[in-house]
């Protein structure tokens, strides 16, 4: 997994760098199949912002955060990311498995 976290108007200090890794990590544990990740950690008016875009096979995945504190910014994105690769990885199970096209027939009235 390529990761790449990237500063707007925002000093980017190796802490911060670092905790944005550590909880990025994180949804490879979900998912396998992720080849990059682009985070980008910024302030508008007051408002610490989170956001990333994550790449991984089949889709590219989007997501973001505001908050008054960075971290709780970077913790709040972390989580809707999990939750839509979680959505993703479920929906590529489905597909392989064939359940989609006779659930959809099944359901048909004749």
């Amino acid at each position: 997994m390529q990761l790449s976290v990237t500063g707007h108007h925002i000093e980017l200090t190796d802490a911060l760098r670092k905790y944005a890794e550590e909880k990025i990590k994180r949804i490879e544990r979900h998912f396998d199949h992720v080849t990059n990740v682009h985070v980008i950690l910024s302030v508008e008016r007051h408002q610490q912002k989170a956001e990333a875009t994550v790449h991984v096979s089949g889709a590219d995945v989007f997501a973001y955060a505001i908050e008054d504190d960075m971290y709780a910014a970077i913790d709040a994105l972390v989580d809707k990311l999990d939750r839509q690769i979680i959505k993703h990885k479920e929906k590529i199970q489905k597909r392989a498995r064939g359940n989609g096209a006779k659930a959809a027939v099944a359901g048909m009235p004749e």
